[in-house]
């Protein structure tokens, strides 16, 4: 008995890997968070297959689920959203997991951020302008580190993708203005790759009033950065004509 950490990607059941499509379609037991996964996704399971929400759980109540299906040689799918490694909450469920004897894996997904990309058709990186992406968060209920705080990943100068922050929308523009200027473009995308999806594209001046008169207040993605500037400043020398063939070959392995 096995049970299976499963990102259910962004939202676009198209988006899964074809592990998890696999691991989805044979299920016996799923427990799924059913508030942010698109509930497309679960239609894959089968109709027999024992469902359970979490999003009336705590865990408690999901390792108990998990032992009952243990003690019968069940496998369990614990279906999480975009990419379980990233504010997946599964260090806990492993280390009780590990505590009581059960083996678990985990099935990567594609993130909410890297579909927020691909919904603005844009690269989150450009020469000379960014080379680092930082996946981050502000404070809320969770406590970010000090040395965590906006204020310290905005100084790098990064392409800077916020999880789990736009209901701060205001303060995150107004701190961030002061490191990459006013004029630095913004995005705000909701529900990434849902039917639903929203893009709303700005700068640090006018983002705050672009997503208050949407109304969108959770479910979606901020990035901001220079690199969303387009045409870009600096083209890559990746496909430059003085190039050789062969280091290119290298660049792209």
């Amino acid at each position: 008995m096995k049970v299976y950490f499963i990102g259910a990607g962004p939202g676009d059941p198209e988006l899964l890997t074809l592990k998890a499509h696999r691991r989805l379609a044979a299920a016996e037991c799923c427990i799924w968070a059913g508030s942010l996964i698109n509930p497309q996704i679960m239609e894959l399971v089968p109709p027999d297959c024992a469902v359970y929400d979490s999003a009336g759980m705590d865990l408690n109540e999901i390792i108990s689920v998990i032992q009952e299906f243990a003690d019968k040689n069940i496998d369990v799918i614990r279906l999480h959203t975009g990419e379980p490694a990233i504010f997946g909450a599964i260090s806990e469920q492993m280390d009780r997991l590990d505590q009581i004897g059960i083996d678990y894996d985990v099935i990567p997904g594609i993130s909410s951020f890297q579909a927020a990309a691909a919904a603005l058709r844009t690269e989150l990186t450009a020469p000379e302008v960014a080379q680092v992406v930082v996946l981050g968060r502000v404070a809320g209920r969770t406590p970010v580190p000090e040395s965590q705080s906006l204020e310290k990943l905005a100084a790098t100068g990064s392409t800077l993708c916020l999880f789990l922050s736009v209901g701060q929308i205001k303060k995150i523009a107004s701190q961030l203005s002061g490191y990459y200027g006013p004029d630095c473009p913004a995005a705000v995308i909701y529900h990434a790759s849902w039917p639903d999806q929203l893009i709303l594209k700005g700068t640090l001046v006018d983002i705050t009033e672009k997503v208050t008169k949407a109304n969108i207040t959770k479910t979606a993605m901020i990035i901001v950065g220079h690199a969303l500037q387009r045409p870009l400043s600096h083209a890559s020398l990746l496909y430059d004509t003085y190039f050789t063939h062969e280091f290119r070959q290298g660049i792209e392995k």
